[in-house]
């Protein structure tokens, strides 16, 4: 008798995939009630941000992908047409779930006493305001687009809002259509309406227009004007091409011209829009009839709803508490001489960013710092940290500042502050031919006597003080010249890529990275054949590099204990027999978004430690400039080691990964504490603080 086969064994999670299943995760935040209101109503616009990006970048590249070599071309073992029709109804589901905890949020909020009104049910007071607001400050800003059936249709750009209208006339023999742009990149999108005894009132700009919708169209006395809102999400791939005449930045320029208007990948509409309407649209657009549809409510574009007003409601937003001062930098006066006993690690958002201001800020006034270099990828509108360097060079200060123009989504403000620090006077280095640069690093050179010192910060996240609020990071300040001095490599590589350097101490992508990490992972198998203890712990954003999984898999095989926290894509399914059973995976979601990346290997009882600006990913070994940095100083290596533990024990906001994808929460013992990560790592770097405020001899430098 034949004994029927077993089935193979799902090997990898398809990234996509594992994606749509983190954003899942923001969406249990939005559903759980023991988050504030309006914390949950700012949880449903990440949710809408996140899933506006994934579209524009992760969707629209396999519809290239497809275009290119054809839709049964396989990534992961899955086709790309089965990929893209798995992407769809995961996000058709997840729609579903969202309008229903959106909802649910709207009678909170009523029964909280903020209200969300729509253009049919105002009082007499609100109509009053908002007749009055449409003509004053709505209508100059509109400009219908009229809708011929013989014609193109104009673009519609992204990330805008649309109201679809449909004109009938009386003498029309069928519909006319017409679109409006929401304008709000010049108004608020959320309209705060005179306040009634202890109500609130909110009404959204797009009701405002529908509001005035007929004296829009009164030109055309229209018998009825319908309106229904839709939203197109386009490629944003950045096209850089152009007459070799032009410059990078020229052509950088010009492709974000391009972008606004890139080929269609969603279209978002209101699921009562009429059918025949949807067809016409459909049909200018050039779109299939499911490739790109995704049917919603009335409101779209919830990104907005992340900047909602509080309107003072202080008990629905949740509190942060205020970063603090490291303990080591607390009332010094020089920075640079504190780094210069000894490496200080900073957690975001628990340390405060202000450190690395004062540490730029020293440096541009210091008569004996010579030269600044930094990268910069993602910065904050008025950077304090841009500001410092533009001092810096005003101050005669040699600053250079390579700038990764391809920063997508950030390439605009990028541009403008190459504009101004160059007429500041500061040396700008427009990215790496064929290179993202993604490291995150700064090397500041002081003259000491006769010899020139530097020091350096090494950072997981940006130098950007907005983010550095709201994300978890790390960033080493360190002058420990076996680091500085390979940090100063990197830097000469950026200005002549054809120097490649040796690195003892760094992992710098693009040079052998899976070659450093494949070393670091033989070395924990060899050791667990031996009898020896070996694990490694990793806390990544993705983990998608095939050829990583595989030499992680292997290590599960040889008895490797493997940890691993990744918060986004991850397509290793851990916790399959003779395959993964020694892995253990976790994703973390709550308050913060946990973007630090550290990796820690048991290396025979003598771990070793990395922060990193790069995840597991094929782009940040291959096509990034990053750099992982190990952690010398044993202090600091016990608090991460610490840090790992405190996440891996997170009760609250972790997640299992496996090959179910369900997202349970993490089995724990009977008997162990609830444990809310974010809460207990801001109480031990407070406890850490006090201790070393209290005790001078710890004060003293350690393994430096």
């Amino acid at each position: 008798m034949k004994i029927p086969s077993q089935p193979p064994q799902q090997r990898f999670i398809p990234r996509e995939i594992s994606w749509l299943v983190f954003n899942e995760r923001v969406l249990d935040e939005a559903a759980d009630a023991q988050n504030p209101l309006l914390e949950r109503l700012k949880f449903l616009g990440i949710f809408s941000n996140n899933l506006d990006e994934f579209y524009r970048v992760r969707v629209a590249g396999l519809q290239r992908l497809a275009a290119e070599r054809g839709p049964e071309e396989r990534i992961m073992g899955v086709s790309i047409a089965r990929l893209l029709k798995d992407i769809r109804e995961r996000v058709v589901r997840q729609a579903e779930r969202f309008n229903q905890i959106a909802q649910t949020l709207f009678h909170e909020l009523d029964a909280a006493g903020i209200h969300i009104v729509d253009e049919q049910h105002l009082s007499e007071e609100h109509a009053r305001y908002v007749k009055e607001f449409f003509h004053s400050e709505v209508r100059p800003r509109l400009v219908p687009i009229l809708c011929h059936r013989s014609r193109e249709l104009p673009g519609l750009r992204d990330p805008y809002l649309y109201l679809a209208v449909e004109l009938l006339t009386a003498d029309s023999k069928g519909p006319s259509y017409a679109f409006i742009e929401v304008p709000t990149d010049s108004l608020p999108r959320f309209v705060i309406l005179p306040k009634q005894g202890d109500q609130d009132y909110v009404i959204l700009l797009e009701d405002v227009i529908r509001s005035g919708i007929g004296d829009i169209f009164s030109l055309f006395r229209p018998t009825s004007v319908r309106t229904w809102t839709i939203k197109i999400t386009r490629d944003a791939e950045l096209e850089i091409d152009g007459d070799e005449t032009d410059t990078f930045v020229e052509r950088v320029e010009q492709g974000l011209l391009k972008r606004e208007l890139g080929a269609p990948v969603r279209v978002v509409y209101d699921q009562s829009l009429p059918e025949a309407f949807l067809r016409f649209l459909l049909h200018k657009m050039k779109l299939e009839r499911d490739e790109a549809l995704i049917p919603g409510q009335r409101y779209h574009n919830f990104k907005d709803f992340i900047r909602f007003p509080n309107l003072g409601r202080k008990n629905l937003v949740r509190t942060s508490p205020e970063p603090l001062v490291h303990p080591r930098l607390k009332g010094q006066p020089s920075v640079l001489d504190v780094v210069a006993s000894r490496d200080i690690l900073l957690h975001y958002p628990y340390h405060g960013f202000d450190s690395v201001i004062d540490f730029l800020r020293e440096a541009a006034i210091d008569p004996r710092v010579t030269h600044i270099r930094m990268t910069v990828y993602r910065v904050s509108h008025g950077s304090s940290v841009l500001n410092a360097l533009i001092n810096a060079a005003r101050n005669g200060k040699k600053v250079t500042v390579l700038v990764e123009l391809l920063a997508r989504f950030d390439e605009e403000n990028n541009l403008e502050w190459v504009e101004r620090m160059r007429l500041a006077g500061v040396e700008v280095i427009t990215g790496v031919r064929g290179l993202k640069v993604h490291a995150k690093l700064c090397l500041v050179s002081r003259k000491e006597g006769r010899n020139q010192v530097h020091y350096a910060i090494i950072g997981t996240g940006n130098f950007n003080e907005d983010t550095a609020r709201l994300y978890t990071d790390h960033a080493l300040m360190t002058a420990r010249p076996d680091l500085t001095s390979e940090v100063l490599r990197v830097f000469e590589f950026f200005r002549n890529n054809y120097k490649v350097s040796e690195y003892r101490h760094l992992v710098v992508s693009p040079f052998h990275p899976r070659r450093a990490w494949k070393r670091m992972i033989r070395n924990e198998i060899r050791n667990a054949r031996k009898g020896k203890p070996a694990y490694i712990w990793a806390k990544l954003n993705h983990l998608v590099d095939e050829r990583i999984v595989e030499q992680l898999y292997d290590a599960s095989s040889a008895g490797v204990k493997v940890r691993l926290i990744v918060r986004g894509m991850n397509s290793l399914v851990p916790g399959i027999p003779r395959q993964s059973e020694n892995i253990e995976c976790v994703s973390l979601v709550g308050r913060y978004l946990e973007h630090s990346r550290y990796l820690i290997f048991c290396n025979g009882n003598s771990p070793r430690y990395f922060i990193t600006s790069g995840d597991w990913m094929g782009r940040n070994f291959d096509g990034r400039v990053e750099v992982a940095c190990p952690i010398l100083d044993r202090e600091l290596q016990k608090e991460l080691f610490d840090y790992f533990e405190i996440q891996w024990a997170d009760t609250e906001n972790s997640r299992t990964w496996d090959a179910t994808l369900k997202g349970h929460r993490p089995a724990r013992l009977i008997d162990a504490p609830v444990c809310d990560s974010h809460a207990e790592i801001a109480r031990y770097l407070g406890d850490r603080a006090e201790a070393l405020n209290l005790d001078p001899k710890d004060q003293a430098p350690s393994g430096i």
